[in-house]
């Protein structure tokens, strides 16, 4: 991360936290009042985290904050997105970090994916493979990205949120490493599928889809996309093109299996990695 971004997040952090403490509130008072979680507010107030609009917006009522001060605060959000779009990571930094930072933010996750497992589902190992393969990464590089991509997971656990993820049953057949790796991996879907926050759709290989898939993309609060391409990913807010990936989304949930069907592709893809055991190595 760019000096001048880390900067900026810091001073949105810093300026909310003595806001807050104006209002004489406490973190967990302020996360009650905007209905957000506590570790978001803790994440932002510290510059570990750049909230989304509308998480913002949320904050600035519950401490309600007059249009001056609001419009001050969104300024400084602002000044960190720009810092965001112009920055650029160190050499040796593997890319696939965009997506993560995007959903941060967000109260509402829709994410697509053909390919590879959502960012917000993958285990440590699984991480590891994803950020390996980019171009010119350095294992420090890579425990890094891991890390980061891991604790952001967070978000699926916090109250008020919603994630819905819809896979190809390819994205479950098409994996890294070794049966043992995909094993663990389906077993914290299984896990992950049991949330109350979140929706965990597949479409089965037995069903057409209802449009060839050519990306995997993500929707953040109806506000954003994340679309990922081979070379990279990009986030859009052109409100056109958002809500033509709304559709294409709604398409695909629609051919998705969701609860028991699921559960069950998911143990019969295990049981099938059980049986290739060892015998497969990377």
């Amino acid at each position: 991360m760019g000096s001048e971004r880390r900067e900026r997040m810091r001073v949105l952090g810093a300026r909310l936290r003595a806001l807050r403490a104006e209002a004489g509130l406490t973190g967990a008072a302020l996360a009650q009042r905007a209905g957000v979680g506590q570790p978001t507010v803790s994440k932002v107030e510290t510059g570990r985290m750049v909230p989304s609009v509308d998480v913002l917006d949320r904050l600035c009522r519950a401490l309600n904050l007059d249009e001056s001060v609001a419009g001050e605060v969104h300024d400084l959000l602002v000044a960190v997105e720009s810092a965001i779009a112009t920055d650029s990571e160190p050499a040796g930094l593997p890319a696939g970090l965009v997506v993560d930072d995007a959903v941060r933010g967000a109260r509402s996750v829709r994410s697509f994916q053909c390919v590879v497992l959502p960012a917000l589902l993958q285990s440590a190992e699984y991480a590891r493979h994803v950020f390996e393969s980019a171009p010119d990464s350095t294992p420090e590089a890579v425990g890094r990205a891991v890390a980061a991509r891991v604790e952001r997971q967070s978000v699926l656990f916090e109250p008020g949120r919603e994630s819905v993820f819809v896979l190809t049953e390819a994205v479950l057949r098409t994996w890294p490493g070794t049966p043992a790796l995909m094993l663990a991996q389906l077993d914290r879907l299984l896990a992950v599928e049991s949330l109350s926050t979140v929706r965990l759709g597949v479409i089965p290989w037995r069903r057409p889809v209802p449009l060839l898939p050519r990306h995997g993309f993500t929707l953040c609060d109806q506000q954003a996309v994340v679309v990922e391409a081979f070379t990279g990913e990009r986030v859009s807010v052109d409100s056109a093109e958002v809500a033509a990936y709304e559709e294409t989304f709604d398409r695909f949930q629609g051919a998705a299996v969701f609860g028991d069907e699921a559960r069950e592709l998911l143990l019969r893809v295990m049981k099938e990695f059980r049986e290739l055991g060892d015998t497969v190595t990377p």
